[in-house]
């Protein structure tokens, strides 16, 4: 049986229970999570990478640019300072199509209120909900988030990466038609999620992984991660894909984050919707050790690594969420040439090799997506298919991202057909 053959084979005999397809017998709009940004909490300067964000804010305005996946006919945004020792107040927030950029749609503005006022307080280790929004948006639309920051604001709690820009200016913008450029934010502040009320979104799928699950080495503001190539083939579908990676994740280290069963509730089992869980973590719990990354550490065992794996899959279940595991992607030469080379090395390989392994054949998950066997080399199956690498051996390209989500059989996992191609091409056109 090839991959192809045998992910269908798996995940059609996990997932055919009517239960889990769209119309599935729940009535009435409810609410869903349909994006996420997963909070991180700083790391100390010593770390081989830098935050990239300021330490605080003062008078700002920060926009940010959402692409949802399910639409519906209000929304709701969420905010986090899971990590930050002090309040935070925001003072003003609107919500808005975006139109490409720091630009918005000034006739699809909305105030966004908390409990009636439009300021909020957001406690240390709290995330704040905002009330219900008369905001109908469909499937795959961008949204621009802006928030005042009147007060001194230390940043805390933010999510890293190179994948979207955000925008900070000086005094209150959250009404203009362009916020400004003053200071472009290569990553996320406070904002954490979006919900959308719906009466046929009744699944949630949510990818939960490091930095090959948020996208790095895609292009950046392009959405072209393997999840936002999974919510296009199912923006039609009535299913919500969101995207619960962050760079640097590991099943059992902090660091870029907490640890996987640190942060697993938080980030989601308590969301509203999730059904079935897209579990890809442990390259870096693999890699990390002896690199810059984290020079001291001893290596992860194979037998420590599946233990976790086996917690995931026991708190997911009893929250009647499904976890479907992807194999760890072949990582050859990774990062090598560059300040953090080390990542790599035969005796990380052979780790990675017994892991998956056991991912394929343990029967521990409800489905697994031979996500290696998708981009390896057929010549060299230790190192990733030069088509699909993004050039850091590490990290997919945007065409690697693409395969990923194509390995996900639409049929087998939610009894519908899926056109990759033309939702890809819609998509394309709707970004233009």
């Amino acid at each position: 049986m090839n991959w192809k053959l045998a992910v269908a084979a798996a995940l059609g005999a996990a997932f055919m229970s009517p239960s889990l397809h769209a119309g599935n017998g729940e009535s009435g709009p409810r609410w869903v999570s349909t994006w996420l940004a997963s909070p991180q909490p700083l790391w100390n300067k010593e770390f081989i990478l830098p935050t990239g964000i300021p330490d605080s804010l003062q008078d700002s305005s920060m926009r940010e640019v959402v692409r949802i996946s399910a639409g519906g006919k209000r929304i709701r945004l969420v905010f986090s300072n899971r990590y930050g020792a002090a309040p935070v107040r925001i003072a003003e927030t609107t919500v808005a199509l975006s139109a490409g950029g720091d630009r918005i749609d000034q006739s699809t503005m909305h105030m966004v209120t908390f409990g009636g006022d439009r300021s909020v307080t957001m406690l240390p280790h709290a995330s704040v909900v905002s009330d219900p929004i008369d905001f109908e948006v469909p499937a795959l639309a961008l949204l621009a988030v802006t928030t005042y920051f009147p007060q001194r604001t230390a940043l805390s709690t933010f999510h890293w990466g190179q994948q979207q820009t955000g925008f900070i200016t000086t005094g209150n913008t959250v009404t203009a038609i362009a916020s400004g450029r003053d200071k472009p934010l290569a990553g996320r502040l406070f904002l954490s999620g979006v919900m959308v009320e719906s009466g046929t979104v009744h699944h949630t799928v949510v990818a939960f992984g490091d930095s090959i699950t948020d996208g790095n080495g895609s292009t950046p503001d392009a959405h072209r991660r393997w999840p936002d190539a999974l919510a296009r083939r199912l923006a039609a579908r009535h299913v919500a894909v969101v995207n619960a990676g962050i760079s640097g994740a590991r099943v059992l280290g902090d660091k870029m984050g907490m640890n996987a069963l640190a942060r697993l509730e938080q980030d989601v089992l308590s969301h509203p919707g999730p059904k079935t869980l897209i579990l890809l973590m442990g390259i870096n719990d693999i890699g990390w050790p002896g690199s810059p990354f984290a020079p001291g550490e001893r290596q992860v065992t194979a037998a420590e690594l599946i233990a976790g794996y086996h917690q995931i899959v026991s708190a997911a279940r009893a929250h009647q969420v499904r976890v479907v595991a992807g194999t760890l992607l072949p990582f050859e030469d990774a990062l090598q040439g560059t300040p953090v080379e080390g990542h790599y090395s035969p005796d990380k390989e052979r780790l990675r090799q017994e892991v998956n392994h056991w991912i394929r054949t343990a029967g521990a998950f409800d489905a697994v997506v031979d996500f290696d066997a998708v981009l390896r080399d057929p010549k060299r199956p230790t190192r990733m298919l030069p088509a699909f690498d993004s050039g850091d051996h590490l990290h997919p390209g945007d065409a690697g991202y693409q395969a990923m989500a194509d390995a996900i059989d639409c049929m087998a996992l939610f009894g519908i057909a899926c056109d990759v191609a033309q939702s890809d091409a819609a998509d394309r056109e709707r970004m233009r």
